[in-house]
């Protein structure tokens, strides 16, 4: 059985020279060196008496519509291994990145003249470049994610939040939706707040300490749907809001080899006869510098977010602190939250 591995180059020189097929690369998973890591999945579906189309019982909305949603009940894929090196595109681009520096990990395509994607697709475009490793991971969800959001802001930014001599934290925010119909219904989108995580790796990326990708539940509304109810773009179209509780990608422990060798130089299975795994032991991880989880939040959302430069307060502290610097209280009420991609 072959992996297919689709090696980054450095961020400047990817947007100069996109990859092609030649650059790809194809390992035997059975006597390769490389180092591999298992990602769990765990998901529970949406809570539709949180939409707000459930408070009269969904009235006049098509059972088709919703039927990719209320199907999507457990993960497509609940394990799932993947190499070390296939991290490589969360790698920051330059060595001297300052901690809570942002860089695009996938730019976003999207401007005024672009205007939006479109509404009427059902089968995400084939994944290309850094998009490949976002693409397979959130396929574990769903088989059809797409990795460019119809509406900005559109992309995955990261950030670092440590640094020692070997390894990187690195914070991440990836904006991506999934299409839940099928022809011959119509489409269904199915927008997260956002996702979100970090991943432990080594700056040549052969080794991956920890990963963790999750859509943030703490709000009381955290995915945005839209579903339409022709056959074209010019379509009604619905919309709605609801919770999700949990939809998480973690891996099950760092990344071994699935080859390694004695110390005679003979090559060994990394599991023993007893099919159980070789016990590995890894070195602690001595940070130099660090970067609190908070701080490096705040740097993603301004990034995907510019107007996050003005602090926003809850209601109960924004009077304190316009009482302290005497000034006055601009408040505005919403529906849901402007900093993610549920409102």
């Amino acid at each position: 059985m072959n992996v297919c591995l689709m090696p980054v180059t450095d961020f400047e020189e990817e947007e100069k020279s996109p990859l092609d097929s030649s650059e790809t690369l194809y390992i035997d998973e059975n006597l390769s060196t490389e180092e591999k890591l298992s990602i769990v999945a765990r998901f529970q579906p949406l809570l539709l008496e949180t939409m707000t189309k459930s408070k009269d019982g969904f009235l006049g909305v098509s059972h088709l519509a919703l039927s990719g949603l209320r199907e999507w009940r457990t993960p497509a894929s609940q394990l799932m291994e993947f190499s070390a090196r296939q991290f490589k595109p969360f790698l920051p681009p330059r060595s001297n990145m300052e901690l809570g520096e942002p860089w695009w990990i996938i730019p976003s395509e999207l401007s005024i003249f672009t205007g939006y994607l479109s509404n009427n697709r059902f089968y995400p475009p084939p994944p290309k470049g850094k998009e490949v490793i976002i693409h397979r991971l959130l396929s574990m969800f769903h088989p059809r994610p797409f990795v460019k959001t119809r509406f900005g802001p559109q992309g995955a930014v990261a950030c670092l939040t440590a640094v020692s001599d070997a390894y990187y934290t690195v914070a991440f925010r990836i904006h991506a939706e999934f299409q839940l119909n099928e022809p011959p219904h119509f489409p269904f989108w199915f927008s997260p707040g956002q996702f979100t995580g970090h991943i432990i790796l080594t700056k040549d990326a052969t080794h991956v300490r920890d990963f963790k990708l999750f859509v943030p539940n703490h709000r009381s509304l955290n995915v945005d749907m839209e579903w339409l109810y022709g056959a074209n773009e010019k379509s009604n179209m619905e919309v709605d809001i609801g919770y999700l509780p949990q939809m998480e990608l973690e891996s099950q422990g760092p990344s071994v080899p699935s080859v390694i060798q004695d110390e005679n130089g003979n090559v060994i299975d990394s599991r023993l006869p007893s099919g159980e795994p070789i016990q590995f032991m890894f070195e602690d991880i001595v940070w130099q510098r660090e970067l609190s989880w908070e701080k490096a939040t705040q740097q993603l959302e301004v990034a995907m977010y510019p107007f996050k430069k003005v602090t926003y307060l809850p209601f109960t502290e924004a009077f304190d602190r316009a009482k302290a610097e005497n000034k006055l209280v601009h408040s505005i009420l919403l529906w849901g939250a402007l900093d993610d991609q549920s409102c």
